[in-house]
């Protein structure tokens, strides 16, 4: 018998249709469109507007769309593990949620919360339960609302998050297309840089965190940025070699959207030419646990069965990880 492996049979994404330019975002904050395109490559990033509507809603929209897209019913689903920072509710799990929206009745689920390096711990999460033998078709989403923990006065953040949503679908592969390896690591030094002060059960909520905007995200921008630079590159680089890939070998470099300097860093380090790195973070910023599924639905069209596809990533925490891939169909 052929070794299983879990591959991506399906992807699919949703973005909202409000559009958050630089040049709005000017009106809020002290910055320029020079400014933030020259430190960070956004341009704009989508925002969910609505009454009651959570990160929850974005996913039913992306995963509807890939259970048409599969030709599957939602009923076959048997895991959901969802990858947000901002869940719906502290609890239940977001993934409950979006459970009951689509109907799959059929499925267990859990939220996962690795910040920005959530949807790459996610599959790696996920492929577990298809290596094993455990299911036969697991769903990894990752997306978040991120304007919900935005200050839009504080424009070390308010310029780069943005609202989006993706998912993609696991099944067994025995062509030795699939996950290939994945290399997954943190670092809880780094809650102080990048992370959300109160809320929590080590510092509830009361008027006096709320008056002090603790319920935002905060970012030492240098502090990250370093962190961020240096591990994302590594790991990707170190995936590759531990799996005696060149340069020439990897069809894409999927890069979590944090930031272009980031982005481009990484791709250097690995010797990977710009036209195979996946960027739309000038159209939709960072959408945190959004970024990678969203730039696989936008690529989909241009995969072809076997490509290596190398994926990174990195988030607070610190978080970060890469995964090794083969793409298992052709659109």
């Amino acid at each position: 018998m052929n070794k299983i492996h879990a591959a991506i049979t399906a992807v699919n994404g949703y973005v909202p249709d409000y559009i958050l330019t630089n040049h709005e975002l000017e009106t809020l904050v002290e910055t320029s469109d020079e400014w933030i395109t020259s430190r960070t490559g956004i341009k704009e990033r989508r925002i969910l507007k609505g009454e009651g509507l959570g990160t929850s809603d974005m996913a039913v929209h992306a995963v509807n769309g890939l259970l048409k897209k599969r030709g599957i019913d939602a009923k076959e689903i048997e895991l959901i593990i969802f990858c947000t920072t901002t869940p719906d509710f502290t609890f239940p799990a977001t993934a409950n949620v979006l459970a009951d929206k689509i109907g799959a009745t059929n499925a267990w689920g859990y939220d996962l919360q690795a910040a920005c390096s959530g949807f790459i711990f996610g599959l790696s999460t996920g492929a577990q339960f298809i290596e094993s033998g455990k299911h036969k078709k697991v769903l990894v989403v990752g997306g978040d609302k991120m304007s919900s923990i935005i200050n839009y006065q504080d424009r070390t953040t308010c310029i780069i998050f943005g609202d989006g949503c993706g998912c993609a679908l696991l099944e067994p592969n025995e062509e030795g297309l699939g996950i290939q390896d994945s290399i997954l690591r943190s670092d809880g030094s780094g809650k102080d840089f990048l992370g959300m002060k109160a809320g929590g059960s080590v510092n509830p909520a009361t008027h006096e965190t709320i008056d002090a905007n603790e319920h935002y995200a905060h970012q030492e921008g240098p502090t990250v940025f370093k962190f961020a630079v240096t591990n994302m590159a590594d790991v990707a680089a170190e995936i590759m070699e531990r799996n005696e890939l060149t340069p020439d070998d990897v069809a894409w470099l999927v890069p979590h959207q944090a930031n272009k300097r980031i982005i481009d860093a990484t791709a250097s380090r690995m010797g990977v030419n710009s036209d195979k790195v996946m960027i739309n973070i000038q159209r939709y910023g960072n959408t945190t646990n959004g970024t990678i599924p969203l730039c696989l639905w936008e690529w989909e069209s241009k995969l072809k069965k076997g490509d290596n596809i190398i994926l990174a990533a990195f988030g607070g925490g610190f978080t970060w990880g890469s995964i090794y891939l083969k793409w298992a169909y052709n659109s």
